[in-house]
């Protein structure tokens, strides 16, 4: 029986739920790949899910979607549309939603291995499925690694995954060398001494001093970075005060930073923590900001000979002019850590979600940044089709260029 892939992608898309949380869609991915005979394990690294297929000798191909959504509340106007809450680490309800594809990485990834069994007549080696959570953490692969699946399973000889990204549909991106930044995530904790609102002279004011730091910060990737070089300094997320009348005795920010290497990454957070340090004093502040380290993600490079192969295959499967190379995204994934700690080589890639003809008439008016939605907008949802067929061709085809 054929699965429904697009019933598949618009009930995960209506039912998202959050980093480590995401049990219902483990229990659907982990009994679609019962249904085509693999050998499942769930809970792996909290809610992951490992599935093998061995079928004969040969390579051992790794291939990995992640599955977590994000707290964004959803306004695509979709039939389909998420109205779904979620409780967030802070226990705080927040709307949540599939809005970076997630839910699509997992449809593809389901279809692939369908036509991979289907095709099993006609390859031979050991197909791993890693259906992973917490991508949005940066904590998933991780969580999964240390939970032994390197010595439960067969050694990968390559590792395969793949991100929608509003691209036009049909098009896939893919490069040598570094595809993605490395990043890291920081919570800096600037003190103050707080007060009535009415009286800030007797206060150590931490909500100015955040102010003053949150600008500083942006001289880093203007004024000390080359200009011909790539950082990224984002502050997310500030969080202070409850009352407008009270001054509050502590500010925290969160920060996302992106850089193509390590000499950047050392000199970036060494900016960070000289400038968080500076206003921190030049405010008169008491005591030292705390900066801590949430998450470390190291680049995503793909190996040369690896991309290779998978180029050649995609070529032969949608096409020459399908396959471009669309220059390293500053975006970050944790999908390096299969690789890295299997010592095996990564091929990573994107696909394109996007409506062609609105993304070529927004090409052509100069407005793709504000016509085109996205990866963690709440108007960003892939067209279902061909985007679903093109994630299953192009994961399926570049796993048997390697299982033979």
């Amino acid at each position: 029986m054929t699965i429904d892939l697009e019933a598949l992608y618009t009930d995960l898309h209506q039912h998202p739920e959050l980093s480590f949380q995401e049990t219902r869609t483990a229990g659907i991915a982990a009994q679609h790949l019962r249904d085509l005979g693999l050998e499942v394990e769930e809970g792996v690294g909290v809610t992951g899910v490992v599935g093998a297929l061995r079928n004969g000798e040969g390579p051992v191909v790794w291939v990995r979607a992640d599955m977590d959504a994000l707290p964004v509340e959803e306004q695509t106007g979709l039939a389909y549309a998420s109205t779904a809450k979620g409780v967030d680490p802070a226990g705080t309800t927040v709307p949540v939603m599939h809005a970076c594809g997630h839910d699509m990485h997992v449809t593809a990834m389901i279809g692939a291995v369908e036509k991979l069994v289907a095709e099993r007549a006609d390859w031979s080696g050991t197909l791993v499925v890693i259906i992973q959570p917490a991508e949005e953490y940066g904590a998933g692969a991780r969580a999964m690694l240390d939970d032994g699946i390197l010595s439960r399973y067969p050694k990968p000889d390559v590792v395969l995954g793949q991100h929608v990204t509003p691209l036009p549909a049909g098009i896939i991106g893919v490069r040598s060398g570094t595809q993605m930044a490395a990043s890291d995530g920081l919570t800096v904790t600037l003190h103050g001494r707080g007060g009535h609102g009415s009286r800030p002279h007797a206060t150590i004011d931490p909500v100015v001093m955040a102010a003053a730091t949150v600008m500083r910060l942006q001289t880093i990737a203007s004024r000390e970075v080359d200009p011909q070089g790539v950082a990224v300094v984002t502050v997310g997320s500030i969080h202070a005060g409850l009352k407008n009348n009270i001054i509050p005795a502590e500010a925290k920010l969160e920060l996302s930073l992106r850089y193509p290497d390590e000499v950047t990454r050392e000199k970036v957070l060494s900016s960070v923590e000289r400038i968080v340090r500076a206003e921190a004093a030049a405010s008169g502040a008491e005591r030292e900001p705390d900066i801590e380290t949430l998450h470390t993600l190291p680049a995503t490079i793909n190996d040369a000979d690896a991309t290779a192969r998978v180029t050649a295959a995609l070529q032969r499967e949608l096409g020459e002019t399908s396959v471009i190379d669309p220059g390293m995204f500053t975006g970050s994934e944790d999908v390096s850590w299969f690789a890295r700690d299997a010592g095996a080589p990564l091929v990573f890639w994107f696909w394109g979600g996007a409506d062609p003809v609105k993304f070529a008439e927004a090409a052509a008016a100069g407005r793709q940044a504000e016509d085109i939605p996205t990866n963690h907008s709440p108007f960003y949802a892939p067209v279902i089709h061909p985007t679903i067929e093109i994630g299953v061709t192009a994961l399926s085809s570049a796993a048997r260029e390697f299982l033979g």
